[in-house]
């Protein structure tokens, strides 16, 4: 029943994902002629970032599902990490799309153009619609993975970004300051920027075998040192299969072999308690020293 339930939150999500989607490449598509017809540069610059982020839930859509199939002699920890990936993908997309909006902007200074002030209006105000909806549509799923938060994160961008390109269509038409178009350009590729540097160092991490945030390894030797039957900790490895799962392996020193299988339950009981390291692999070894590991 629970894996049936399971299955159905995860359809669901998958639709919400294909619906979100296709909302945003409808938007992409219409501000980038909205951009084009009323030669707004920061409308542009939107689209792109509304391009950016269909595609980062397209990326994510098939990560889901990479992610679901089931361990074999080929991936043995599985697929989770697919979704890691798309995730490093869509940042590094991310900071190019960033650059090029900062060259485009910086261009634009040189070679200033006259922009139609309601149509940034009205194409604006649809996308920040589209923004919103998208955002409800990934909020839940945005709580349990770093893709779907990344996916998230950037539609509240956008829908800010939305509001900013009304507010510079306004003072267009007020006040004729077009300046303000090629601000709000640099303005929006400085968040996707931000938004990307955040999160990089914590999905590289990841793909690198970093021990999980808050976790070390002295902490988590003395730990196992502290259990009944333990004499010494030492070649100890930690590391995320992926964003929920953690692991490790490690050499542990016992002064019973005997007492090994009570120790070893022990031993794994403490790590997922303590550290959620729901896979450890553990080698045991005989004190003949009497002093723990020489």
């Amino acid at each position: 029943m629970g894996h049936e339930h399971h299955h159905e939150v995860e359809t669901m999500g998958d639709r919400r994902l294909f619906v979100a989607i296709t909302i945003n490449m409808l938007l992409t598509l219409a501000q980038i002629i909205g951009g084009i017809i009323s030669g707004s540069l920061a409308l542009i610059a939107d689209a792109l970032h509304n391009f950016s982020d269909a595609a980062s839930l397209l990326i994510a859509l098939v990560a889901r599902k990479i992610g679901r199939q089931p361990a074999d002699h080929f991936k043995t920890f599985g697929y989770k990490r697919a979704e890691v990936i798309a995730a490093l993908i869509n940042l590094v997309t991310l900071v190019i799309v960033g650059l090029y909006l900062i060259y485009e902007a910086l261009w634009r200074i040189y070679e200033p153009q006259i922009i139609e002030g309601w149509m940034v209006i009205i194409v604006a105000g649809i996308a920040l619609l589209v923004d919103i909806a998208t955002a409800l549509l990934t909020y839940t799923m945005s709580k349990k993975s770093i893709n779907m938060r990344a996916a998230f994160l950037h539609n509240v961008s956008d829908a800010l970004a939305s509001v900013g390109v009304i507010v510079a269509g306004t003072f267009i038409i007020l006040y004729e300051w077009y300046w303000t178009d090629t601000l709000l350009t640099l303005l929006i590729a400085g968040y996707v920027l931000y938004q990307a540097v955040t999160l990089l160092p914590r999905t590289i991490h990841i793909l690198m075998q970093g021990a999980p945030e808050g976790v070390t390894v002295d902490e988590v030797i003395k730990t196992m040192e502290g259990v009944d039957g333990v004499s010494n900790v030492h070649h100890l490895h930690i590391w995320q299969l992926d964003e929920h799962s953690n692991a490790l392996e490690a050499h542990v020193v016992i002064a019973d072999f005997s007492q090994s299988a009570a120790v070893k339950r022990a031993l794994k009981s403490e790590l997922e308690q303590r550290y959620a390291i729901t896979h450890s692999t553990l080698e045991f070894e005989v004190d003949h020293c009497g002093n723990g590991y020489c």
